[in-house]
């Protein structure tokens, strides 16, 4: 993958969700996901047990579609132990792993003490695959928090969902909002995109917008419709406080003219707004085809006294079109049928990553709607995905843009 030590020539910059994308943020399947058991799946938000190894491959193969299109592919696993060499990185890192809370204050300074010993590699797997009380150190004298822990129950929590790096962090002009992980099982997700962020060299100079603990906000949840156009959803993840406190973020720092809150239904095939809507062109988004005319949206805009007016609710598309300058928004809906756009809603047959203007990547198991994609003058590059998307995920969630050329 590209080399990610030196500085670039330029700060990185995201206006759309469909500019040609230059450099991307992805994090390869590792021993996090060899910690999903029938016992934990549900508790750690995978809908079964992925096979790795093919999870890997198919990572693998998503990745190299990118880099044969010209885009830079930087790994998490690799930018966060280069970040690591930085002790305040590691002091970040390890104080989010230590919950002395649960293990109790002896085993948590013991813990604390094993993983200050670790290089940089090292502590960068136990942060991201977590370690079991059996893989801790061997300490002097009894501990009741052992005894009472099986040898497999987590001292440190693995983080498979690091998979999805669209949710932790997004880019919104020139800046990096740290997000706010709704759910425990991606408390820690955050620690390590923030410390990434703040300590890796090639981030030095990159700006900050939002407030990571203001309120409930993943970034699945956040589209870049055009350049000063946001829409949030609001749902299982994201909160109306966390879709209103984003938004006078980024009017107050002048990164948007309108944001529009989105509702979503709060279930879990519709966790996100991306999950029933991605932009595939500078006018077009695919979409689930049963939300197309309930899809509601309350713009937001300054007041000019430095608050926000909320209007609304309006219908999304028009909203959207408004707010855009343009005379409509082109939908292009997922599956022929009821049934088939069932299924590939499931499938994330809308959760496509746009890798410039009518160019994305999508899963190939979503035949009609990458059909329907086509017929409406969009390419599609088709990736396997029978072992990721068991997180409930598609191509959008598994990616972090970081910079993307301005559309013209």
């Amino acid at each position: 993958m590209a080399e990610t030590e030196a500085l670039p020539d330029a700060a990185p910059r995201v206006d759309s969700e469909v500019g040609p994308l230059r450099t991307v943020l992805l994090h390869r399947p590792g021993n996090e996901l060899k910690r999903l058991t029938p016992r934990n799946n549900d508790q750690l938000l995978f809908d079964g047990v992925p096979w790795v190894g093919r999870a890997q491959e198919e990572h693998d193969a998503f990745a190299a579609t990118l880099t044969s299109k010209g885009v830079e592919v930087l790994l998490l696993a690799d930018v966060l132990v280069q970040a690591l060499e930085d002790n305040r990185a590691r002091i970040a890192g390890i104080h989010s792993a230590v919950n002395e809370r649960r293990l109790g204050i002896d085993l948590a300074d013991a813990l604390r003490s094993h993983l200050t010993s670790l290089q940089a590699p090292q502590l960068a797997q136990v942060l991201m695959t977590g370690m079991t009380f059996e893989e801790m150190p061997a300490a002097e004298g009894a501990s009741l928090v052992r005894k009472m822990h099986l040898p497999i129950d987590f001292a440190v929590d693995p983080l498979p969902n690091l998979l999805f790096t669209r949710d932790s962090s997004v880019w919104v002009g020139d800046r990096v909002a740290i997000t706010s992980l709704a759910l425990p099982a991606r408390d820690r997700e955050t620690t390590l995109t923030d410390l990434i962020y703040a300590y890796h060299p090639r981030f030095r100079r990159t700006g900050r917008a939002y407030g990571a603990h203001s309120a409930p906000l993943e970034g699945g949840d956040v589209l870049l419709l055009a350049p000063g156009v946001i829409a949030i959803g609001v749902g299982e993840r994201t909160t109306p406080a966390g879709a209103e406190s984003f938004a006078r973020s980024a009017l107050a720092d002048g990164l948007a003219h309108t944001v529009l809150a989105v509702p979503i239904e709060q279930e879990r095939a519709t966790m996100h707004l991306d999950t029933v809507c991605t932009m595939v062109d500078r006018d077009a988004v695919v979409m689930y085809p049963a939300i197309r005319h309930t899809l509601t949206a309350y713009p937001m805009r300054s007041d000019g006294n430095g608050g926000v007016r909320v209007d609304g609710p309006e219908p999304f598309l028009e909203a959207a079109a408004e707010a855009m300058g343009i005379e409509r928004l082109r939908v292009i809906d997922t599956g022929l049928d009821v049934i088939t756009a069932e299924r590939e809603q499931w499938d994330d047959g809308n959760n496509t990553l746009a890798v410039g203007p009518g160019l994305v990547v999508a899963y190939e198991r979503n035949v009609e709607t990458n059909a329907r994609l086509e017929d409406a003058g969009v390419e599609v590059l088709r990736i396997a995905g029978s072992e990721l998307g068991s997180g409930r995920g598609g191509p959008r969630c598994m990616s972090c843009p970081i910079d993307r050329a301005p559309l013209v």
